[in-house]
């Protein structure tokens, strides 16, 4: 029997779908405003969402996103991502080790990890992660981070050395994105910069642009979700 092979981690714009920005809104509709605006790649991020009703969330935003042909992945909780039936999970420093996050997933399902430095992404893959999520880049205030800002020019030194795809994290917005891609990220996690636009499709799609147009020679296809 063949073992079944994660999707493709979609190279460009990493909307974070999140119940702490916008509480106007539900999550769903959030989750509905990103993918109109063409997200590839969302991240399902719930700290303040009860249980019960996370799980009902995440399954219809899983739902949308298989439909829009987006990968989802969960923060943090595998459970959820197993139940609603998720691409994956990105889970942090606080979270579920990787390797625990594997072992429960198996090998069809991505798992990113939150790093800080080289070292961080080195032992990220040996606990078989797919991919990392390297920050602070910028200063943000979507939430407290622990650890020193990188700044283009300190990711840019993880990312050449290190083994896995790596996702900047941390104050990435529409004047930033283009440097980050230029330095050599795989990818930009983006939350507040889309989420609290006025237009949040349209941002979503200048986000997406302003990514592709700093990428230097890269294939935009990102595989198969």
């Amino acid at each position: 029997m063949n073992t079944p092979a994660p999707p493709s981690l979609p190279r460009g714009l990493y909307v974070l779908c999140d119940d702490t920005l916008r509480p106007n809104l539900t999550l769903v509709d959030k989750a509905d405003l990103l993918l109109a605006g063409g997200a590839r790649v969302m991240q399902l991020r719930m700290k303040r969402t009860p249980l019960r009703e996370a799980l009902a969330v995440a399954r219809r935003v899983v739902a949308a996103c298989r439909e829009a042909g987006a990968v989802c992945l969960v923060n943090d909780r595998v459970d959820l991502a197993l139940l609603a039936g998720a691409h994956g999970v990105h889970v942090g420093e606080e979270d579920l080790p990787p390797e625990a996050a594997r072992a429960l997933l198996g090998p069809g399902r991505l798992v990113g990890v939150t790093v800080r430095d080289a070292v961080g992404a080195r032992a990220a893959r040996e606990a078989g992660a797919d991919y990392v999520g390297l920050g602070p880049v910028f200063g943000t205030t979507t939430k407290q981070v622990n650890a020193p800002v990188l700044g283009l020019d300190g990711f840019a030194a993880v990312v050449r050395h290190c083994p896995l795809p790596v996702v900047g994290i941390g104050g990435v917005k529409l004047d930033t994105i283009a440097a980050l891609a230029a330095a050599g990220a795989h990818g930009a996690a983006v939350a507040s910069d889309a989420l609290l636009a006025e237009d949040v499709p349209g941002q979503v799609r200048r986000l997406a642009a302003a990514f592709d147009r700093g990428a230097p020679g890269t294939s935009l296809d990102g595989g198969g979700v």
